[in-house]
């Protein structure tokens, strides 16, 4: 039985070894030489202070800033740490009254026209931070009063910001808000 045992027991010894330690940390140790800013969070800086990430969406509720998606993580908006979609299906109650309570909110901020399919639900991780062009287009006549700015201003910024799609052709153009709003 030993003899059955003992090389049962040193392959997983070797293997947890392996996977579980010194493949993670090489693949850590290349991410953060190759890609120091991305494997670092992919933070955003503003006078030599951190103000957020890349990758991760923020709360603006100001008239004066683009908003972003709904965030799903409703205890402690755009937390990180609790980064998940609702779960809700298509026929969820619960969902469409999430949905129209943020369209309805949407409407009474004096966004007009048709909404697009990102303006109302929360994304599969609730973080995003990006927003579509027609969703930030649509924001633009309330950030342009709010700054007392020119829409044809912020229509040349929004522009100037949009991130087309991966190799042409996966994905769908977007802009950061965060980047956008810093702009």
């Amino acid at each position: 039985m030993l003899t059955h045992i003992r090389p049962a027991l040193v392959l997983l010894a070797f293997f947890t070894l392996v996977t579980g330690l010194l493949y993670p940390l090489a693949i850590t140790g290349i991410g953060q030489s190759l890609f120091p800013r991305q494997a670092g969070g992919s933070l955003i800086e503003q006078d030599g202070k951190v103000i957020g990430s890349a990758l991760i969406g923020q709360a603006f509720a100001s008239d004066g800033y683009f908003w972003p998606r709904p965030t799903a993580t409703a205890e402690a908006p755009y937390n990180a740490a609790a980064s998940s979609g609702t779960n809700l299906g298509p026929t969820s109650q619960k969902l469409k009254d999430m949905v129209k309570a943020e369209v309805d909110r949407l409407r009474a901020a004096g966004l007009t026209g048709k909404l697009p399919a990102d303006a109302a639900p929360s994304s599969g991780s609730g973080l995003d931070p990006q927003i579509s062009p027609d969703y930030a287009r649509l924001q633009v006549p309330r950030i342009a009063k709010a700054r007392s700015l020119s829409e044809a201003r912020l229509n040349e910024l929004l522009a100037l910001h949009i991130e087309g799609r991966f190799l042409g052709f996966i994905g769908e153009p977007r802009l950061n808000v965060l980047l956008l709003n810093l702009a």
